[in-house]
């Protein structure tokens, strides 16, 4: 049984000691308490959960909720600037860090941009990545969960189709030997039948073992995929449990979703 409250993190009454939050059983990847902020503007407040090895976890919420900011405060980027908090992987303190280091123990983001390097192909993208240590996934291992890529494998990364780079976007993630891959919005301005393909890799990846954090606007797919489910409402964390309970509630995904 999970909760919804303002501040799940709390120890207020009525919290449950068996919900997945981020001071109960030990877990693979932990954010405890995270404050952070753009300039004065405070947008992360204070958001804590829980993530066990090879778990999918939709992060949900309302534009301007701050979906984006704590997953680039989770992957120690220097914005948002992360004033208070813990986050925790494979026992770890990755809020020590800079993102360099986070990124060597294991941290991937994929921001929504994608960020594919002009001027070079598909490959050269893909072996830049691998440039350094630790090395993920071989390019041979790569091309077997996306063909697209193989068969594209010369052509200008920029140049391919929404759909394409956004593989490549999550294949140059794979290149570096990962632990938990941060995805924002990678449904955004994709066909379906390219986000079934998206879904389908994301399947694979957890089988794998590797663990994920889904931004989404997209919240109905988003929750099929995922096992559980974290939302936020202005920075704060509102619900954190299962993903089915809250594709089962409707009141709770009118207010926080809209859907």
């Amino acid at each position: 049984m999970s909760q919804t409250a303002t501040n799940p993190a709390s120890a207020a009454d009525g919290f449950n000691p068996n919900a997945n939050h981020a001071e109960t059983a030990p877990a693979f990847f932990s954010a405890w308490d995270i404050h952070a902020y753009y300039g004065e503007s405070y947008i992360v407040q204070g958001v804590s959960f829980n993530i066990h090895e090879g778990e999918i976890l939709a992060l949900l919420g309302r534009n301007g909720a701050g979906k984006t900011s704590t997953l680039r405060a989770l992957a120690r980027l220097d914005s948002p600037s992360v004033t208070h908090g813990e986050i925790w992987l494979d026992h770890k303190h990755l809020h020590t860090m800079t993102s360099y280091e986070a990124a060597v123990e294991g941290i991937a983001l994929v921001p929504e941009d994608r960020r594919i390097i002009p001027g070079l192909t598909v490959e050269e993208n893909l072996q830049l990545a691998q440039i350094v240590e630790p090395v993920g996934w071989s390019l041979d291992r790569l091309y077997d969960l996306f063909p697209r890529l193989r068969e594209r494998r010369k052509q200008e990364g920029i140049t391919l189709s929404g759909g394409e780079q956004q593989m490549l976007a999550i294949a140059r993630a794979l290149a570096r030997d990962i632990k938990v891959l941060l995805l924002d919005e990678p449904y955004e301005g994709l066909a379906p039948v390219i986000v079934d393909e998206i879904e389908k890799t994301l399947r694979i990846i957890k089988e794998q073992g590797i663990t994920t954090v889904l931004v989404e606007q997209n919240a109905v797919r988003a929750l099929n995929l995922a096992d559980r489910a974290v939302i936020l409402d202005t920075g704060q964390v509102v619900y954190d449990g299962s993903a089915k309970e809250v594709l089962e509630n409707d009141a709770l995904r009118a207010e926080y979703l809209a859907i």
